[in-house]
């Protein structure tokens, strides 16, 4: 990450990596990382906390009240760890292990009549993906919002996942899109943003996804890559908690 170049654009950063369980925290550095990287400022001055809403961010040590905070996001799952950061605005994002699963009937336990029809008219031998499509979907725009899912998260309708990024139904200024991290992952990010937004996703050569998902017992977080992936949006944890930036403890 050291050698990645802060872009002036309003950018949607994502870190993968490798999440051994162990420590140091793979989530909690790249954090770190993060906030040294955007907010341009040594990781001795940077405090992980929490800004209006719950949402997680970074911020600088002596700007308590966070008004040039880095609004972040984490999000693992077997073997691997997540982090998105965007300066602009808030971010959310989750990501999936593909796995065999009962698509249609979890989505008629959580879903609305719209996802379900469209999931039930999907290919089945790809059900599974479509279904943790709409999930992560659901989980990312959920962080974006600082509420999770709660109240109702599920059952809030998501556009149908793919490229270009989509508007979320019903509510202002929020996209939501699936980057692709290849293997057998799923991945979604979601923004608040009136303007373009790009999305840039870094992951190092051998801790890339699909080298995490042949090897998740391996290794600790990536870092920087050769390998970015760049696209664009169209125009368009909750608790109080506070800790100087360290690798120590989970998130």
């Amino acid at each position: 990450m050291g050698q990645l170049t802060a872009s002036g654009r309003d950018t949607a950063y994502v870190w993968v990596g490798r999440d051994t369980g162990g420590q140091p925290d793979p989530a909690a550095e790249l954090l770190c990382q993060a906030g040294r990287l955007l907010l341009d400022r040594p990781m001795a001055e940077l405090v992980l906390t929490h800004g209006p809403g719950g949402r997680p961010l970074v911020r600088a040590s002596d700007d308590p009240a966070g008004s040039v905070g880095l609004p972040v996001s984490v999000s693992r799952t077997a073997g691997l760890v997540v982090v998105a950061a965007r300066r602009a605005g808030a971010i959310g994002v989750d990501v999936e292990r593909v796995r065999p699963l009962p698509a249609l009937a979890l989505a008629r336990r959580w879903f609305p009549p719209a996802e379900l029809t469209w999931l039930a008219d999907r290919p089945e031998a790809g059900r599974a993906v479509d279904f943790l499509r709409l999930w992560t979907a659901k989980e990312a725009v959920g962080k974006a919002l600082g509420q999770g899912l709660r109240g109702g998260g599920l059952r809030r309708e998501m556009p149908p996942p793919g490229l270009p990024w989509r508007p979320v139904p019903g509510a202002e200024a929020l996209w939501v899109g699936h980057p692709e991290l290849g293997g057998d992952l799923v991945l979604a990010v979601a923004v608040h943003a009136t303007g373009q937004v790009d999305v840039e996703v870094v992951q190092r050569p051998g801790h890339g996804a699909a080298e995490v998902a042949q090897r998740p017992g391996h290794g600790v977080a990536a870092v920087r890559s050769a390998s970015v992936e760049r696209t664009s949006l169209p125009v368009v944890v909750r608790g109080n908690w506070s800790s100087r930036c360290s690798t120590r403890g989970r998130l």
